[in-house]
């Protein structure tokens, strides 16, 4: 999701300088100065790991509002489930079944903040979706050599398995000791530790994984910076080594390609454009190391079945605020284009390998003074528009057939997170005083059909 900030900061800044040069006349996006110009291309400053989503959560100051549940809980605690035996009706057992699409959604996977049976409880009951996704922080586990801090996701780990919910880890962010350069804002110099890290992972929460993502949005240079820069090649081995670990301790894990950032024109030294880079990853042998290609879409302000081409011809276009999807069209803007591209590149290698959606959402600021800045775009979304288009994205993906597991972004980050200016809050379906958005009850009540 981090990537909206960078994304629409630079599509917007670019828009208004082509604006003031050119008479609103519409360019395609690109992440530097015009043509001719001698202006240094835009920097923006790397976000700071506690204030985004797919990095460490905040630190939280005060009460932590409950995850809303349907019936009032025993004294603070969510009900602990019956245990069923493996293979009774509710148990998880086996693998993901190839011919289902999984409903599924991000929550605050930080143990130590909020009460970790009550979130697994609300999604399953009354959400009545069948997965979860969290992300683990390599580098908060293993600060140091010396250190091992698996409390941070334990809980986590075992309410999912408890509740019967399939579980989805996103595992990033290397420590700073594994990295000659330093910092957790790039892989590990040696994969093998990575890979020793998701060995470590599986062992100790053996038959509760159903699924691992490695990486994320490795085509930005703050989550992939490297001695090679951003490079599909080196990915790719990366990709190798993980996945070779994973189903050596467990085949039945589902090995998630990392999800790419949808950007405008990269210059491949901050950023690269998520088209070019999927193919060369697809050339480097991307589809031999994984079950699922990840892909990653944040809506903007165009509903999920608009193509970006077709966004200036919609109703949207005359009321907006947030004009870079309309008057700025780039395949980036567009859910619909963006997941059709990638399944079109991954099927014409390999026919039967489909896309997992580990993010994907639209973010709303109504009912809120504030928004993130650089999410101008969440202003054009009223709360309704996210239930609608969340529902509509579900829909879409389960019957195009491309996609095999779907994660919305996101479930609890609105009452975990530091208000209305936090990135993933306007997001989320439960509000900053812990009540459940339209969205809540939107996705509560669609049809899911495996």
């Amino acid at each position: 999701m981090k990537q909206n900030r960078q994304l629409s900061l630079l599509f917007s800044a670019v828009f208004l300088l082509l604006l003031a040069a050119c008479g609103g006349q519409e360019a395609a996006p690109e992440p530097t100065a015009p043509a001719g110009s001698q202006q240094e291309p835009q920097i923006l400053p790397t976000a700071d790991p506690a204030t985004v989503a797919t990095l460490p959560p905040p630190v939280i100051e005060g009460e932590i509002l409950p995850t809303p549940t349907l019936a009032a809980p025993t004294e603070g605690e969510a009900a602990a489930p019956e245990e069923a035996a493996p293979g009774e009706t509710g148990a998880i057992s086996g693998p993901w079944p190839a011919d289902q699409f999984g409903y599924g959604i991000q929550i605050h996977g930080n143990a130590t903040v909020g009460d970790p049976a009550a979130t697994m409880q609300a999604v399953g009951d009354q959400l009545g979706l069948n997965w979860v996704k969290a992300q683990v922080q390599w580098w908060l586990v293993e600060p140091d050599q010396a250190t091992d801090q698996w409390f941070f996701y334990d809980a986590v780990i075992d309410q999912a398995h408890l509740y019967n919910q399939r579980l989805m880890l996103s595992v990033v962010g290397a420590p700073a000791w594994t990295r000659a350069a330093g910092g957790e804002n790039g892989p590990p110099d040696d994969y093998n530790e990575y890979a020793r890290f998701l060995g470590e992972l599986i062992d100790r929460h053996p038959g509760k994984i159903d699924a691992i993502e490695v990486w994320n949005e490795q085509n930005l240079d703050r989550e992939w910076t490297s001695a090679n820069g951003i490079s599909p090649e080196d990915y790719v081995e990366f990709l190798r080594v993980a996945y070779e670990t994973i189903k050596a301790k467990d085949p039945n894990i589902i090995v998630i390609s990392g999800a790419l950032s949808p950007t405008g024109t990269g210059d491949w030294v901050r950023w690269a454009d998520d088209f070019e880079y999927l193919d060369r990853a697809l050339a480097a042998g991307l589809l031999n190391y994984t079950d699922c290609v990840g892909a990653h879409h944040n809506g903007y302000n165009i509903p999920p079945n608009v193509t970006y081409d077709q966004a200036g011809s919609t109703a949207e276009a005359a009321t907006a605020g947030f004009r870079g999807p309309f008057d700025n069209p780039h395949h980036s803007w567009s859910f619909k284009t963006t997941l059709d591209t990638y399944a079109q590149k991954v099927q014409a290698i390999d026919p039967n390998k489909k896309l997992c959606v580990t993010e994907f959402g639209w973010a709303s600021s109504e009912g809120y003074s504030e928004y993130p800045e650089g999410f101008e775009f969440a202003r054009d979304n009223t709360q309704q528009e996210q239930a609608d288009y969340i529902v509509q994205a579900f829909q879409q993906m389960n019957e195009s057939d491309d996609v095999w597991l779907a994660f919305l972004f996101n479930f609890d980050f609105g009452n975990k997170g530091n208000g209305p200016t936090d990135d993933p809050v306007p997001y989320s379906i439960i509000d900053t005083s812990g009540i459940p958005r339209p969205a809540f009850g939107a996705v509560s009540a669609m049809p899911k059909t495996p």
